[in-house]
């Protein structure tokens, strides 16, 4: 787990990083919504602490959507009027305050759609859209930083996880580890209006996520684990599909 938490994330930065720089920083966010993140993290807590243990953490990662698109809208807000610490630091205060609001209510699975689906609904009107024509080009400078970082986040993230208890591993995986490398090096090099389309890009990639962590929550307590998270990543797989048709171009 150690070698795929060093090797996973930072390669999926790489090619996100390809992405946004030959077709656009919106592309590259609508498949920043694969769980590469949390489906490392979750498989890990179903073998350290079982599938009931799982189940209720991808229950809690399906509301923490509403939490990462609090980070985008505030970033992407930010971002127009502010350098990139401050809209960094605004962003991360907005994560951890709804973060800590989930932690205090255990929502049900159809609570926590709602939620997910309100916060998405939300942000799909209050996100900014920059046209195609205002989204300047990006170049591949620093991109060893950048898979450094994520490497770095994805091992304090995910041992937190295991800290915190189901709860909050469900909250933490779905921190928005590749919005804050992907913001950042995004608003640094290509602009603001670079950084919007990726955060609403985010916003189409957040089927495949609650469609991913539905499926364990559904299937967790009935199958054995590695038959219940292959069919979650089938249906993510399927869900990312599907939305690609809903992309913008």
């Amino acid at each position: 787990m150690l070698l795929l938490k060093l090797t996973l994330v930072p390669t999926f930065l790489y090619l996100l990083s390809q992405l946004a720089r030959h077709y656009g920083p919106r592309l590259a966010g609508w498949m920043a919504g694969l769980p590469v993140v949390a489906g490392p993290i979750l498989w890990l807590l179903t073998r350290e602490h079982g599938n009931a243990f799982a189940t209720q953490a991808a229950r809690q990662a399906i509301a923490a959507i509403a939490a990462s698109e609090l980070f985008n809208l505030l970033y992407a807000r930010s971002a127009s009027r502010q350098r990139w610490p401050l809209a960094l630091a605004t962003a991360l205060g907005g994560w951890l305050l709804a973060a800590w609001l989930l932690q205090q209510s255990m929502l049900s699975t159809t609570e926590a759609l709602v939620v997910a689906g309100l916060a998405v609904l939300i942000n799909s009107f209050a996100l900014p859209s920059p046209t195609p024509a205002s989204v300047p080009a990006g170049h591949g400078g620093t991109l060893w930083l950048r898979m450094l970082a994520a490497a770095l986040l994805t091992l304090l993230v995910s041992q937190a996880a295991v800290w915190l208890g189901a709860g909050w591993s469900g909250v933490l995986a779905v921190f928005p580890l590749l919005a804050v490398v992907m913001a950042v090096s995004t608003q640094r090099t290509q602009g603001t209006a670079a950084v919007q389309a990726l955060l609403r890009g985010m916003l189409l990639g957040r089927l495949s996520f609650a469609s991913f962590c539905l499926a364990l929550v559904l299937t967790l307590p009935q199958l054995d684990s590695n038959a219940a998270f292959l069919l979650a990543i089938l249906l993510s797989l399927l869900m990312q599909w599907l939305s690609r048709h809903w992309l913008p171009a």
